[in-house]
């Protein structure tokens, strides 16, 4: 299969759940990617796993929140694969704190890695993509950006305000650089089976068990394959007239 053949990609969060799922989806896809992740014996394990050769997949160690770090990336990227068409800003924690519970650190820590990590990573990918003629960014943002309540956002204040922030920035981003053929889109997830979650509710059938009144489409909870098709389909040729988008990806939560 060859939807992104030709093209290079970043992928933050890769090393498991929804970004490891992108990753190997576009390696099937014909992309060349890079693989990146805080995470650096599981990446390596992973991106390995994918391609044992680092002749199309490489794994980077990134931190997202660092604009070094990101700039490090990028010119690592353009250096093995000699352009940037495609970035996947997936990265992201989830820390269950209220109002009331929520201190300065944590704060800080989630608004850094899920919401200034998409502004830093968008910062260091643009230019590059300006310079060859565009490309296609996607944020992955959640529901929590949408929904109110603690359901929607699993607790965590810090979490859904990030997300919001994701959205927010996605559309600014959008307006402004459609005119260089960059296409920037946004997908809010729903409840979805990754690692992260796995840690918080267990099975895949508890989960879904748990899920089973507010997330309406069977089995109740998504896969990281869910999002990594629509990750696909907005970095693919196919939505080459689509931008400032957003793709809910949730079995029908938000219908409730």
């Amino acid at each position: 299969m060859s939807r992104l053949s030709g093209k290079v990609a970043i992928v933050t969060g890769a090393a498991g759940g929804m970004g490891l799922a992108t990753t190997r989806l576009f390696a099937e896809e014909g992309a060349r990617v890079v693989a990146t992740d805080v995470q650096a014996e599981l990446l390596q394990k992973e991106v390995g796993a994918i391609d044992s050769t680092g002749e199309k997949v490489i794994g980077l160690v990134v931190d997202v929140s660092s604009p070094e770090d990101w700039q490090k990336v990028v010119d690592q990227t353009v250096k093995k694969f000699g352009r940037v068409d495609i970035l996947v800003n997936n990265a992201g924690i989830l820390i269950s704190k209220g109002i009331l519970e929520t201190d300065p650190a944590t704060w800080e820590k989630i608004i850094a890695i899920n919401a200034a990590g998409v502004l830093w990573g968008m910062q260091a990918v643009i230019p590059t993509m300006q310079a060859n003629g565009g490309g296609s960014i996607v944020n992955i943002a959640s529901i929590a950006a949408l929904a109110s309540g603690s359901v929607a956002d699993a607790g965590g204040v810090a979490y859904g305000a990030s997300k919001g922030a994701v959205r927010s920035m996605s559309r600014h981003a959008a307006q402004s650089f459609a005119k260089d053929k960059i296409r920037v889109n946004s997908i809010y997830p729903g409840p979805v089976y990754t690692p992260m979650v796995a840690k918080m509710v267990g099975t895949f059938e508890m989960a879904a068990e748990s899920l089973k009144d507010l997330c309406p489409l069977p089995p109740h909870i998504g896969e990281a394959i869910d999002i990594a098709n629509g990750v696909l389909y907005f970095a693919s040729e196919e939505s080459r007239f689509v931008t400032g988008a957003e793709l809910v990806i949730d079995g029908g939560f938000m219908t409730q």
